[in-house]
């Protein structure tokens, strides 16, 4: 497909979007009604307003304008019989994007995968079923008032037995798997394809408060790293270097601030004993959790060589954050930490496509191939070498 036609399926359907707002939002709410129980978290990521629609209509508008991720040239050579070798970029093929709760995925992710050229097939979990078959059924009208083929982007209305056995089988012949969900999607993933999977890890992202630091400033990016619970973005963990300068003093501040923002506060023995507000909790494994909840773990470490080192055990590989005035710890900090982003004095909800500019985004990959971090456009493309002859033969 050319350039101008993927582009103009895009532009298309961000005017569809929003000439039929109240549908969306009708259709949202009927899931919502629908599971009653859901706790925050899960609401958060299901539900459809005005906020998210134009969110979805920016992330067309910004793709539609990226350069074509499909036909450059990465590498070029013509050997001394002439013989022309091209090493150029190509679509995977057909990608397989299994997903829970959030029917922006059906827009943002699908339209990242069908710049590069891919066809998608979608498959959201049954709680969003309503919003995501009428945002299908948007996408397949963009195609068809552009003169696409429907079938670029399809929406899978399976259960969850006829799903496992797609993977198992791979039945549509797929090539490339992202599955965005919990841990237990993404092992069933990881333990039955039969083809390259992406894996858009969790979340569970530590922030580091190093000794030489702006508390105040330390405050405000661990109630930024909290404002929503339902990200994978999100800090969890907050790791507080025992040389602190007023440490039990800062610490009671840090917990009173947060609970009045609803914030359970939970700690080791450590920090409990430096705070009465403090549920205390000593089982390691809790540094394992991503929370997706208003709740917070802080911990202590004696220096930012152990910082670091528990990060790197506990860690979802996502992103970390520490706070520190010292540019030399920063840097180490960055240099030696194993996350997808790592961050000096800035907040990990900048872990998003959107604000590292590369546009609407199909996973933040936490795997080191093919790709890490925020995966656009640009990056759902694989490679092919094109090599044009005139007879020449190998001696």
């Amino acid at each position: 497909m050319e350039s101008i036609q993927k582009n103009s399926v895009l532009t298309s359907l961000a005017v569809l979007l929003n000439h039929h707002r109240l549908e969306i939002i009708e259709a949202n709410r009927a899931d919502i009604d629908a599971f009653p129980d859901m706790d925050d978290a899960m609401r958060d990521r299901l539900k459809v307003d005005d906020i998210k629609i134009e969110g979805m209509i920016r992330s067309l508008e910004e793709v539609a304008a990226q350069s074509d991720p499909e036909g450059k040239t990465i590498y070029e050579f013509t050997r001394e019989d002439r013989l022309h070798i091209v090493n150029r970029t190509v679509p995977f093929g057909t990608l397989l994007i299994i997903y829970e709760s959030r029917p922006d995925v059906t827009i943002e992710a699908a339209a990242t995968a069908f710049k590069a050229g891919n066809r998608i097939l979608l498959k959201g979990g049954k709680e969003a079923f309503q919003t995501n078959t009428f945002l299908t059924l948007l996408w397949q009208q963009a195609l068809t008032d552009n003169e696409a083929d429907k079938s670029r982007v399809e929406y899978l209305s399976l259960t969850h037995e006829e799903t496992q056995k797609l993977i198992r089988e791979n039945s549509r012949k797929v090539d490339l798997i992202i599955p965005r969900g919990g841990e237990r999607l993404i092992r069933f993933v990881q333990e039955n394809a039969s083809v390259p999977v992406i894996i858009s890890g969790r979340g569970n992202n530590f922030l580091y408060v190093e000794s030489n630091v702006d508390f105040d400033m330390a405050t405000g990016l661990i109630l930024n790293g909290k404002k929503r619970i339902s990200v994978c973005n999100a800090i969890d963990k907050v790791i507080i270097d025992k040389k602190l300068p007023g440490l039990q003093e800062k610490i009671s501040s840090l917990v009173t601030i947060l609970l009045d923002k609803g914030i359970e506060v939970w700690g080791n023995s450590g920090i409990a004993g430096l705070s009465e507000k403090v549920k205390e909790e000593n089982n390691a494994a809790t540094l394992c959790e991503e929370y997706l909840a208003p709740k917070l773990y802080l911990t202590l470490a004696d220096d930012i060589t152990e910082a670091i080192q528990i990060i790197n055990h506990y860690s979802g590989g996502h992103s970390a954050v520490i706070v520190t005035n010292n540019r030399s710890k920063a840097e180490q900090f960055m240099q030696q930490v194993d996350c997808a982003a790592v961050y000096h004095n800035a907040s990990s909800r900048f872990t998003d496509g959107g604000q590292f500019g590369v546009g609407a985004e199909i996973a933040i990959s936490t795997q080191k191939l093919h790709f890490r971090g925020p995966l656009g456009a640009q990056e759902l493309v694989t490679n092919k070498w094109f090599v044009y002859g005139e007879g020449q033969i190998r001696e």
